[in-house]
């Protein structure tokens, strides 16, 4: 599988990684539903024994549940097979589910011991500030990372949904390694500003959610849209229902000559569309099922139509 460095480090990254948002579960206001955890550490083994090298997680995602699961699929794949692992700080689940952004020195501290342990690891090879949220901490929180990182508790730093004008602000505290934006065919606001910038500072860009929460896989219908369960954070997403959802299935169907002409699936050209860019390190691809991961591999290697005249 494809690598590319990832930013001025000397991480180098394969070109999709595993994205595990999704198994954290439904008890919280971002939630994907109930998973099905052993299919998760199943899947998470698949993708890396299939030569994808890298996870990406989160501690918010399932309040911690998301990367527990990530420390059971590296116990699993043993420390000789040690995939490069991803996770975040400064948003903190309160007790109705909702999400609050916290970037104290003291609280960020706090999450990367506990990432830490529930990870199983001693160090984290790239953790990143999830978003800037207080905007007026992130100096703060950013300055502590430094501190983690000189203490060996993480190996690299990176940032999540941040502009250009709050990662200015940090590059003058300490040289970012990445940055996480959204980023796919319904999602190309970084285009103008934010992948010109990266390419000029060497910022190493891991993109989420490129086959847009589903919609760009190809399986997704007007009826499952409909019938997303409560605890499913796009059932109360604009993306999944009218007007939007009928124009975003609309797009998939064209989709679909393309991809079939280069012998691929719609989710591989959502994918690969997004790998096209010069700026972009590695796309984060979510699976709860190793038949779901397996079957993305080959936007790493596309051989298809432009993909830049879509």
């Amino acid at each position: 599988m494809n690598k590319r460095q990832l930013g001025p480090s000397d991480l180098n990254l394969t070109t999709i990684g595993i994205g595990t948002w999704a198994i954290g579960g439904g008890d919280w206001k971002f939630g994907w539903g109930q998973q099905d955890e052993s299919e998760a550490i199943v899947a998470i083994v698949a993708g890396i024994r299939a030569g994808i090298n890298w996870i990406d997680t989160a501690a918010v995602y399932g309040n911690g549940r998301s990367e527990e699961l990530v420390g059971k699929a590296l116990r699993e794949l043993g420390s000789a097979n040690r995939p490069i692992v991803a996770t975040k700080c400064g948003r903190i689940i309160q007790d109705d589910g909702s999400v609050v952004g916290r970037l104290t020195p003291a609280s960020v501290r706090a999450e990367c011991d506990a990432s830490l342990r529930r990870l199983g690891v001693d160090c984290i090879d790239l953790y990143q500030i999830h978003w800037p949220d207080p905007d007026g901490d992130i100096e703060a929180a950013w300055t502590t990372l430094v501190e983690l990182k000189q203490a060996g508790k993480i190996r690299e730093l990176g940032v999540s949904n941040h502009n250009v004008a709050q990662m200015e602000r940090l590059e003058r505290i300490h040289k970012i390694t990445s940055l996480q934006p959204p980023y796919s065919l319904l999602a190309r606001g970084i285009e103008d500003e934010i992948l010109p910038y990266c390419g000029q500072h060497q910022i190493g860009v891991v993109c989420y959610s490129p086959m847009a929460k589903g919609l760009l896989t190809g399986a997704f219908t007007r009826e499952r849209a409909q019938n997303l369960p409560a605890d499913d954070h796009r059932s109360r997403d604009p993306k999944f229902q009218e007007p939007q959802l009928s124009e975003h299935l609309a797009l998939v169907e064209r989709l679909k000559a393309i991809a079939a002409a280069g012998n691929h699936s719609v989710a591989e050209l959502a994918i690969a569309w997004t790998l096209r860019r010069p700026e972009v390190t590695s796309a984060i691809v979510g699976a709860r099922r190793p038949d779901q991961i397996l079957s993305l591999l080959g936007a790493s290697d596309w051989h298809g139509p432009d993909l830049a005249e879509i």
